[in-house]
């Protein structure tokens, strides 16, 4: 099975995230923050992965230790549940349109952490969701996942819409990505390991 569950308790955030890359969708998400609650429950449902978030952060100061750590946490716990990455496709890559938006998400599970994007908010929050903070997200889970992840806005508008379609974007590439493929033998690449 490949799942994983993991906590994480600083003094800014206490964060509790369980995942099931084999899942069918269910989402039970709470973050404190309506808008990142909404991305993550997309995220799991266009990924089929079961996912679980409890967060208790610092609202008070502002969202950005609460969506970072996140990021943080959900970046380990996808790391843990793929494991040694055994007959997976290793690549993932999506553009996904939301009315007139377009994004581009592509990603390798190679186990080397990096991190690009091109996506541009012309609003600084939606609802209490400060639309900075995605690209720390993003970062974070790179980060913690030992990916590279490249999210590219090809077309956008609504910011709405440009945020949604960047969480659903990398959840149909890491579907891809963590999908067995039998001709696969071991781990796709020339070293023998990611």
């Amino acid at each position: 099975m490949r799942t994983a569950e993991i906590r994480r308790t600083t003094g800014e955030t206490d964060i509790y995230v369980s995942i099931d890359l084999d899942g069918s969708g269910k989402a039970d998400i709470d973050t404190g923050i309506g808008f990142f609650d909404h991305m993550l429950d997309a995220f799991a449902r266009h990924g089929f992965f079961d996912l679980t978030v409890r967060v208790k952060g610092d609202l008070m100061v502002d969202t950005h230790h609460t969506v970072e750590d996140t990021g943080i946490v959900l970046g380990q716990a996808i790391a843990q549940a793929a494991g040694d990455k055994k007959g997976i496709r290793r690549y993932g890559s999506f553009a996904l349109p939301m009315d007139e938006t377009l994004i581009l998400c592509s990603l390798d599970l190679c186990g080397r952490a990096y991190f690009a994007e091109d996506i541009h908010f012309t609003a600084e929050r939606i609802g209490a969701f400060e639309t900075e903070t995605m690209r720390e997200f993003f970062l974070a889970l790179a980060s913690n996942a030992a990916m590279n992840l490249h999210l590219v806005m090809l077309r956008g508008g609504n910011n709405h819409h440009i945020a949604e379609a960047s969480f659903k974007a990398f959840a149909k590439a890491l579907d891809m990505a963590v999908s067995y493929d039998e001709r696969v033998d071991g781990v796709l690449s020339t070293k023998g390991s990611l």
